[in-house]
């Protein structure tokens, strides 16, 4: 695993800045205020067996603060690809980051399976998201949970973060398996939920 993720220096204070000024211009795009907390970050990330993780995809990842842990633990040999539909955010991860194995996309979830073709991948052995699904239409919360269950390996997992639980039912629809876990050191408290196939 590398431990170095070269990014900007100085670049947490702008980070959260950006976040703010993007979430009161989308509010309905982040669905937070403040980027996602270290103890949720970590909470997220222990579900991942990094030893076989190589392909991870990342839905929404905003300014990079998962992204940033991912590519701490990833293989030299993994690929992080992250989704995300703010053009913004898209250019600031591609002035920030500078990692050979992570591939920024502006797009949407929705069309994962579309994107991993096009980066030559059949399927992830992780997705992770955090996107604000209770303020998608019920038909693209649907359909986003649907193509990430068939972007998924056999063997793999998406691993969700909300701050309610009316995903549950579409997660429950689409695994047959879904387990829960609360991370109460975040603002708000998280709700997390690894889904396997």
């Amino acid at each position: 695993m590398l431990e170095q993720v070269f990014t900007k220096p100085d670049t947490n204070r702008s980070s959260v800045a950006l976040f703010a000024r993007n979430f009161f211009r989308y509010p309905a795009m982040l669905g937070s205020i403040v980027p996602s907390s270290r103890f949720l970050v970590k909470d997220i990330l222990s579900r991942i067996d990094w030893n076989r993780a190589r392909v991870v995809v990342e839905f929404g990842p905003g300014v990079g603060t998962i992204t940033r842990e991912m590519l701490r633990r990833m293989r030299g040999d993994a690929v992080l690809i992250v989704i995300e539909l703010n053009e913004e955010f898209v250019e600031y991860l591609r002035d920030t980051f500078r990692d050979p194995r992570l591939r920024i996309v502006h797009g949407s979830a929705v069309d994962v399976r579309r994107i991993l073709a096009e980066q030559g991948i059949d399927a992830a052995d992780y997705v992770i998201s955090g996107l604000p699904y209770s303020l998608l239409s019920e038909s693209l919360r649907r359909e986003i949970v649907a193509e990430s269950r068939l972007a998924l390996r056999p063997s793999g997992s998406l691993l969700v973060f909300q701050f309610n639980r009316k995903l549950l039912p579409y997660l429950k629809s689409s695994f047959q398996s879904v387990q829960q876990n609360l991370q109460v050191l975040n603002i708000l408290p998280a709700l997390i939920f690894d889904c396997r196939p």
